[in-house]
């Protein structure tokens, strides 16, 4: 091992996604409450700025790679365990939206949330694991999200893989208990990470990138599987679920030829442009 191993409090973290929204203010959270701080992203500029605001508070190491690029996280993985030390906690954030509609197919939509929400996790968690298991020790955070409850209009790209990764942390929550990784799955609901309007969500039912960061780090210091918030938002979300299928989607028809937008959903705009994604 490299003589660069981290001494912070809490030890090392690792957060994907890390240029913008809950990526962004979780590291900044993480690093006030002790740990040193792998950002990973695609945008090094973003990062650099990132670890410039957080010089007086702590540590944050800067790390760029592309979370599709599974070679690419493997040296991540190594670039930490042989730099900065054994890794305590790891938060798989990376991730995009694309609004999707069945009127309007298009391959390269699904192909690209795909890549990048379900196999991007993927990417990082097998040598995350790995790392974790040779140690007998870790905490795995899979940052999914509220649109993984139920199927949306627009949301068929991204919906769909929200729905993947709540069931892959369900099939992997007792394995990985059993060799000492606690695995956690972060499901937010709306989240405001630019401060512009969102259709469908009125003001009051979002939070703040930062609000939603003191949920998160809230949660992984609780007992919970499932940290999942805001909670008027997310209590909607899964009542719905419980409704036949007839009363579901009755209810979603009525309140998507109204303009309003059911909880589980993503924050959609008019665009078909790929953005990160913020109610992750």
């Amino acid at each position: 091992m490299s003589m660069h191993k981290t001494n912070s409090e809490h030890g090392l973290a690792w957060v994907t996604g890390a240029s913008s929204g809950i990526g962004r203010a979780l590291a900044l959270r993480l690093v006030r409450d002790g740990y040193s701080v792998v950002v990973t992203s695609r945008n090094h500029d973003k990062l650099v700025a990132l670890q410039q605001e957080a010089a007086a508070d702590g540590r944050i190491i800067v790390l760029d790679g592309d979370v599709t690029d599974p070679q690419d996280m493997e040296r991540v993985l190594a670039s930490i365990e042989y730099d900065h030390g054994d890794l305590s906690l790891a938060v798989f954030n990376a991730g995009v939206t694309i609004p999707v509609r069945g009127d309007d197919l298009h391959r390269d939509a699904f192909e690209r949330s795909f890549a990048v929400n379900v196999n991007g996790v993927v990417n990082c968690l097998l040598p995350a694991v790995a790392h974790m298991k040779a140690r007998g020790q870790g905490h795995i955070a899979i940052v999914s999200g509220a649109a993984g409850y139920g199927g949306l209009p627009g949301n068929a790209a991204y919906g769909a893989t929200k729905a993947a990764l709540i069931n892959l942390a369900e099939s992997l929550k007792l394995d990985l208990d059993r060799i000492g990784i606690r695995l956690q799955l972060i499901n937010p609901g709306p989240v405001d990470t630019t401060g512009s309007p969102r259709l469908g969500f009125a003001r009051s039912d979002m939070i703040s990138a930062n609000e939603a960061a003191q949920h998160v780090v809230e949660g992984l210091k609780s007992k919970h599987f499932e940290v999942s918030f805001p909670k008027r938002s997310i209590t909607m979300a899964k009542l719905s679920r419980l409704l036949p299928y007839a009363a579901y989607f009755a209810l979603v028809d009525r309140l998507t030829r109204q303009g309003a937008t059911p909880p589980m959903a993503t924050s959609t705009r008019t665009s078909t442009k790929e953005r990160p994604h913020q109610a992750v």
